[in-house]
Formats: C-alpha cells, sequence, structure tokens
C-alpha cells in the first residue's frame, strides 16, 4: 500500500514515514504545494496525508485537483488548525478524515487502515472470493482454509489486485505501486514479472482457482 505524505514539517513527515514503514506502507514525500501537485498528477495512491498549511499554497487547493481530476485516491486532511469550518470544507470538497495535530501515529495508522478499507474492501476486515480468505487486520491469506505463506510485496500486489478487480493494470503501474517514483530510475520492470510469477505459483500449489490473468502486450488482471 502507497501513501504520500504531504507536510513541511520535516520532523512530522519522517517521523510519519518511520512508522508507518514499519506497518508495511511505502511512502513518499510532498514537502512543497507545488510538489504535491506533481506528485498527483502522475501518481497514484491508496492514501494521502494532507496538511492544509503549506508553505506556498493551500492544501485544499490539492483537494480540489484531486477531486477535479476524479482521482480515487483517499485523503486524510492532517492540520494543526481545529477550526469547525477547516473539517466541514474538507469532508465537502471529498477529503475522507481529518485528524488535528497533535496526533499518535497509531491512531492515524487506525485510520488510513479504515480510510483504505472502506475505499477498497466494501468497509470489511476480510475479504473472500470463493477458497481465498484475506485477513486485513493479520495481513494473512487462506486458501481452503490453509494458511498460504506471502512476502509483504506479494501480499500487497494482491491486495492492489483485488482491490483493482477487473481493471487491466499495467506492469509499469504496477512498478510504481510496489517501488514508488523509485519506479522511474529503474532500466526494466522484471522485478514485477517476478513477485507477480511467485504469487501465482504459491496461489496455485495452494490450490487456488486461476483469479490472476496476464493480458499478453498490456499487463495484469484479477478476474472475480
Amino acid at each position: 500500500m502507497k501513501i504520500l505524505i504531504i507536510e513541511d514539517e520535516n520532523e512530522l513527515a519522517n517521523s510519519i514515514s518511520e512508522y508507518l514503514s514499519e506497518e508495511s506502507y511505502l511512502c513518499e514525500f510532498a514537502r512543497t504545494f507545488n510538489q504535491a501537485l506533481d506528485k498527483i498528477e502522475f501518481f497514484n495512491y491508496d492514501c494521502i496525508l494532507l496538511d492544509i498549511m503549506l508553505p506556498d499554497g493551500n492544501g485544499m487547493k490539492i483537494l480540489e485537483e484531486l477531486r477535479k481530476q476524479d482521482k480515487q485516491d483517499g485523503v486524510i486532511i492532517i492540520s494543526a488548525k481545529n477550526a469547525l469550518d477547516d473539517k466541514i470544507k474538507g469532508l465537502q470538497i471529498g477529503a475522507d478524515d481529518y485528524l488535528t495535530k497533535p496526533f499518535h501515529l497509531s491512531e492515524l495508522a487506525a485510520r488510513i487502515y479504515s480510510v483504505i478499507r472502506r475505499k477498497q474492501f466494501g468497509n470489511s476486515n476480510t475479504v473472500r472470493q470463493n477458497e481465498l480468505g484475506i485477513d486485513l487486520l493479520a495481513k494473512t491469506i487462506s486458501v481452503h482454509n490453509q494458511p498460504v505463506t506471502l512476502t509483504k510485496k506479494e501480499f500487497d500486489l494482491l491486495l492492489y489486485f483485488i482491490g483493482n478487480k477487473n481493471r487491466v493494470i499495467s506492469k509499469s503501474t504496477l512498478a510504481e505501486h510496489l517501488s514508488g517514483d523509485f519506479a522511474d530510475m529503474l532500466d526494466n520492470h522484471d522485478f514485477v514479472y517476478a513477485h507477480i510469477k511467485n504469487l501465482k505459483k504459491k496461489l496455485n500449489e495452494a490450490g487456488c482457482g486461476n483469479y490472476l490473468k496476464t493480458v499478453y502486450g498490456t499487463g495484469y488482471k484479477w478476474e472475480g
């Protein structure tokens, strides 16, 4: 799962990143208004943490731009301002949640999980497709009620596919999801194929149906 932290306070941004990385999230940063605009234009995120008080612009404008582009990224506003009208305006524009500074990182992580669960998995802690079961809280999967061990990348890929069920996803999009903007610096995306190959092998050996399809010349699609 990929998170964009739009925050100009370096110490806070780094603390959030360190905590969320331990929770298996991939974090990217935007320290300014213009950096944030570039990020949301070219990349997609599972959740965006948005500080509305940026040195070179108003974070509400970023939220407006997200909705103008019809982006489906989850958004949690994090701000030192506790004014009721800011909360109302942010939620009306399209934010999914609002958290006032200072806050506990554990609460932030819980809210991120809640936003992603609500937007991608129908507000459920478990996902089931026939013989395949996924426990989102425990981050475990089972096939025919038997546990299957996946790496963090494989588990992340599986959730990404199921969260985008029946959509064709390109290899470059998957590379960006797994590696963030670092993917642009790579010569190729063969590592994506390696992760997908291992994921399919583990699922097939456990007796899982062949839901993950290769769309030749385009990418991959999870059918269900």
